[in-house]
């Protein structure tokens, strides 16, 4: 469910309006009794998606969680079509992405530029708990709430509905948008939390962005180092877990989620829905290609890339990553193949 602290929404409103309005109302033909007339209250990933709610299956990947659903209306390909549940309803487009896409427009329109310009004055004004020292020239949103003991350094902006908990230190020229921040967290200067995740259709062609309607969910103990950039989920959440530390100048991008304890050296770039499990160790420069899991305890070494899954207490090295007895054997090999037979030199 998209949180309307952070995104406004337009919405209650039908199938049919949604439909209608987007100049779609062919699809309406299509729908058995009266669905037409189901009331859409937000949107949500499948897997958490309510009743009221509206979520995307695209392709094949997501035929488990389509099953297992209990969103009130799913836009998916043909090919989905017979998983839908019996209790939800079913938006049949051969380009599903671009019809979610639209209906997420619809719902929350402007999202970037609400975001930007922050005018919430809805939420009310800021709530902060005692002992919170604020630098100069910081600017506060609507709606947030900040606990007891927190800092925040000069020349930082809060957006409005952000909560930050206790005893948190918040150095100066960071942003934070879009995002929940625990307590005892430590937020080095030029930190950007919240960003817009890099979502995009028809790559390298009309390059449409889908928007990035989620959170930042950061637990408590984190240290995220200076300018590094964590964005904000997709539809869902990008979460830090407990006691985390990365690194200056890391990229955590839209849904990643990061287990706890773990640690993430400087230069690495984790791209969209990488999950990493608790403990797990990164050396600088490493890289994710995304939608892929690294199990819990592993350690990747500086400037792998990981490709693929691999499960928990790996060890991984090279580019693609793999197992680093694998990689070190290679690389022997290499070498004695590069030096040649110097028996008879």
């Amino acid at each position: 469910m998209v949180d309307t602290r952070f995104h406004r929404f337009a919405g209650p409103t039908s199938v049919s309006a949604i439909l209608s309005g987007l100049g779609r109302a062919g699809l309406l033909a299509e729908l058995p009794g009266n669905a037409a007339e189901h009331v859409i209250t937000g949107a949500g990933e499948l897997e958490l998606a309510g009743s009221g709610d509206i979520a995307l299956a695209a392709h094949s990947s997501y035929g488990e969680q389509l099953r297992a659903t209990n969103a009130g209306v799913v836009i998916v390909a043909p090919a989905l079509r017979e998983s839908v549940p019996a209790n939800t309803i079913a938006l049949v487009a051969d380009h599903p992405h671009h019809l979610f896409a639209d209906v997420l427009d619809y719902l929350y329109p402007a999202s970037t530029q609400a975001v930007i310009a922050g005018n919430r004055a809805e939420l009310g004004a800021p709530i902060f708990e005692l002992d919170v020292t604020i630098g100069s020239n910081v600017v506060i949103g609507f709606g947030v709430e900040i606990g007891r003991g927190t800092t925040i350094g000069a020349n930082t902006v809060i957006g409005p509905g952000v909560t930050i908990g206790r005893n948190c230190a918040i150095a100066a020229n960071t942003t934070i948008d879009c995002a929940h921040i625990g307590n005892n967290v430590v937020i080095h200067p030029g930190v950007r939390i919240g960003t817009e995740g890099f979502g995009w259709l028809d790559f390298g062609q009309t390059n449409r962005k889908l928007p990035q309607l989620g959170r930042v969910l950061i637990q408590d103990g984190v240290e995220i180092g200076a300018n590094s950039t964590v964005d904000r989920g997709a539809l869902g959440d990008t979460c830090l877990g407990e006691g985390t530390k990365i690194d200056n100048l890391v990229q955590i991008g839209h849904n990643c989620r990061i287990g706890r304890n773990c640690l993430i050296a400087a230069m690495s770039g984790l791209s969209g829905s990488t999950i990493v499990g608790d403990g797990v160790l990164m050396g600088g420069g490493v890289g994710t290609s995304g939608h892929l899991t690294i199990g819990a305890g592993s350690v990747v070494h500086g400037r792998a890339a990981v490709t693929k899954n691999w499960p928990a207490g790996s060890k991984l090295a090279g580019a693609p990553a793999q197992d680093i007895r694998d990689f070190w054997r290679e690389t022997a090999t290499i070498r004695k193949l590069a030096k040649g037979d110097r028996r008879h030199d």
